[in-house]
């Protein structure tokens, strides 16, 4: 009869479900501004959920005839509550295929980064020396050099895909979990109840994932709040510059890219997109940092 499965951490941290009920519990008596970043972020998960209910028109449709309609409240018409750009398309109808596009870039690319992150900081925990030392190398050249360097680099010479951005939004930010991963393992390997589901004979990758994984969740997750809106961030650079999402596809940074030729003539185009980007990013942020407060037993 296999017992390991019946062994319960005794000492160690709180458990990961433990955490997540104190949470839910803590959710209520939050401050005011971090519960507005909380209804803002799920504002834009049903927005990008059913983004093709929501948008009035295709996000390509053409009306040249419409060109440069200001948003309704500033002289435009009903059918365009945001206003039309240069091409005559519906900003409504871009922005919230915009808003799409770049949530799926950010979760994507974090999930890509966690995982490898999460993957190589247990490969150092587990086999130390060489392993553990190259492992820190790669840690260290990946922090030592701007990722919008490595971005531009990777982009000029390999073309743009989807799913090659994404895959390169991936690389950004492992390294800082990878760090967490490495250190907050070999500090779980050497309290009591690892050793004791050791001794009872659970291979290493079993205490790995279902002992030491659960108690470090908390810590990796409010790493990826850090990860999330920095992609969104670099997405919209990159798409600002013109390297990032390609026609006919569409992103908020794609968005304000085209948008900034019009700035001074048709204003709507760029600023919608830009204060999406400013209010999504600092929900994440302001609720990351809630997050953390929370699940951080050294905080309490």
């Amino acid at each position: 009869m296999n017992t390991t499965s019946k062994v319960t951490p005794l000492g160690s941290a709180p458990s990961f479900a433990l955490k997540i009920s104190m949470l839910r519990s803590n959710l209520a008596r939050c401050p005011t501004i971090v519960l507005i970043g909380w209804i803002w972020l799920a504002v834009m998960l049903f927005v990008a959920l059913f983004a093709e209910v929501l948008t009035p028109y295709a996000y390509t449709a053409l009306d040249l005839s419409a060109r440069l309609q200001p948003p309704v409240g500033f002289g435009g018409q009903p059918n365009h509550l945001l206003g039309t750009d240069e091409l005559g398309r519906d900003v409504m109808s871009r922005l919230v295929t915009s808003i799409q596009m770049s949530l799926l870039i950010a979760f994507a690319s974090t999930l890509i980064s966690a995982v490898i992150g999460l993957t190589l900081g247990f490969l150092a925990a587990r086999f130390r020396d060489w392993v553990e030392q190259g492992v820190m190398v790669a840690i260290d050249f990946q922090a030592s050099i701007p990722f919008m360097l490595i971005a531009l680099a990777v982009l000029a010479f390999f073309g743009n895909t989807l799913v090659l951005f994404i895959c390169l939004m991936g690389c950004h930010g492992w390294e800082r979990t990878a760090r967490i991963t490495r250190n907050l393992t070999v500090a779980a390997v050497e309290q009591g109840y690892a050793n004791a589901v050791q001794a009872l004979g659970a291979s290493t990758w079993r205490i790995y994932f279902r002992h030491i994984l659960p108690n470090i969740a908390s810590t990796l997750i409010v790493s990826m709040t850090l990860t999330f809106p920095e992609v969104i961030l670099l997405e919209s650079g990159l798409s600002f510059l013109g390297l990032g999402v390609q026609a006919p596809l569409t992103s908020l940074g794609n968005m304000v890219g085209y948008g900034r030729e019009y700035l001074q003539s048709a204003p709507w185009i760029l600023l919608a997109p830009a204060a999406i980007i400013v209010l999504t990013t600092l929900s994440i942020s302001l609720v990351g940092d809630w997050v953390r407060d929370k699940l951080d037993p050294t905080l309490q």
